[in-house]
């Protein structure tokens, strides 16, 4: 894990609980030669889905970019392994709505591709194959001999499609899938996850909540695995729809961003008002400590400060940092609190209850 995140201390203890009432998906298989996917991609109709804060604006992805894996010498056996029409393994497309393709297993494949065809590399020095047999080294695509080009253009990857579904439940299948065919170099976190499934509007505000600077101030620097952005999720789920919450967390996170993509019931400039507000008041009252109950950020230790804040300032400014810090020093020597985040943290009755002491402990602050 990188050192960024070894300062999350996950708490949640739920991530490999299976979601529940999964709806069947339907699907099936269908052929893409090398050309035609390599052409797709370029083209949009086929999208690698993306991971990292920052879009890229490479062709053929969309969301937020996860860093490519593959070294040199993965990305030259493959193509090799082509050119000697050695059988491959198939990829995964989901159908989307606009009915375009989102790849949810075979990116590094794919893009490995599409480099090869547009003769560069992510550096943007020349692709030309190095760690294969002397027939084919020092060759680009544009080298290749007629027939060896034929082949390549040919070959046929097996495709297993999705089928698209309007439904939440649908989108959690897909999402369940998403998290079994998770095969890549670096295992993907829910947040990461979600952002290529559910992107939209209201992914693009969360991005863009994640950069407020009272926020970074009280959780630090930013997360590579989007740990950030997935507290930013909880605090407006929990703000929104905390009475609607049932366990597993991820399915609950999931449910929220399906129905509200692209801000379907949400008034988003409120919402902001009140994230940038309760991130003022922790940062210039409480500082660093805000979200830690000790040396690092704990997740559901962040819930309750968050939504204990937001709660109180609905009756007006908090004016006394003192009393605010004694309240959270009070909560920290509450057993029954201290319980509610270090263990089983997803259960509702912990849910509730610590959110609920949070906003009875702030609810007299001056």
């Amino acid at each position: 894990m990188d050192q960024v995140d070894e300062q999350v201390e996950d708490s949640e203890d739920d991530q490999d609980t299976v979601i529940q009432d999964l709806e069947p998906l339907s699907y099936f298989g269908t052929d893409f030669d090398v050309h035609g996917l390599v052409r797709r991609l370029n083209s949009g109709d086929i999208v690698v889905p993306n991971f990292d804060p920052a879009p890229t604006g490479t062709p053929g992805t969309g969301g937020f970019q996860r860093k490519f894996v593959w070294k040199r010498p993965q990305m030259d056996r493959f193509v090799e392994s082509l050119l000697l029409g050695f059988p491959i393994p198939g990829i995964f497309l989901v159908q989307q709505r606009n009915k375009k393709l989102l790849v949810l297993d075979g990116q590094q494949r794919l893009r490995t591709l599409q480099r090869f065809y547009d003769e560069k590399l992510e550096n943007g020095a020349q692709f030309v194959l190095d760690n294969v047999a002397d027939d084919f080294k020092g060759l680009k695509y544009s080298e290749l001999e007629e027939d060896l080009r034929r082949t390549l253009d040919n070959t046929f990857i097996h495709a297993t499609v999705v089928k698209y579904s309007p439904t939440v439940s649908g989108n959690e299948s897909v999402y369940s899938l998403f998290e079994r065919l998770n095969t890549g170099g670096t295992n993907l976190y829910p947040q990461e996850i979600r952002v290529a499934l559910y992107h939209g509007s209201l992914v693009e505000a969360i991005r863009d909540m994640n950069a407020f600077p009272a926020w970074r101030n009280i959780f630090g620097p930013p997360s590579e695995r989007l740990k950030d952005q997935e507290l930013i999720l909880r605090f407006l789920a929990f703000w929104k729809e905390e009475s609607q919450y049932k366990r597993p967390l991820k399915g609950f996170l999931n449910e929220f961003l399906g129905r509200h993509k692209n801000m379907e019931g949400l008034n988003i400039e409120e919402l902001r008002r009140t994230f940038e507000d309760t991130c003022n008041t922790a940062s210039e009252l409480l500082g660093r400590p805000a979200l830690r109950a000790e040396s690092q950020v704990n997740a559901a230790f962040a819930d309750a400060m968050m939504i204990g804040i937001a709660t109180r300032l609905k009756s007006g400014p908090i004016t006394d940092g003192e009393a605010l810090k004694a309240a959270r020093e009070k909560l920290l020597e509450n057993p029954e609190f201290k319980s509610s985040i270090a263990r089983a943290t997803a259960d509702e009755d912990r849910v509730t209850r610590r959110l609920s002491m949070a906003k009875k402990a702030f609810r007299a602050v001056p």
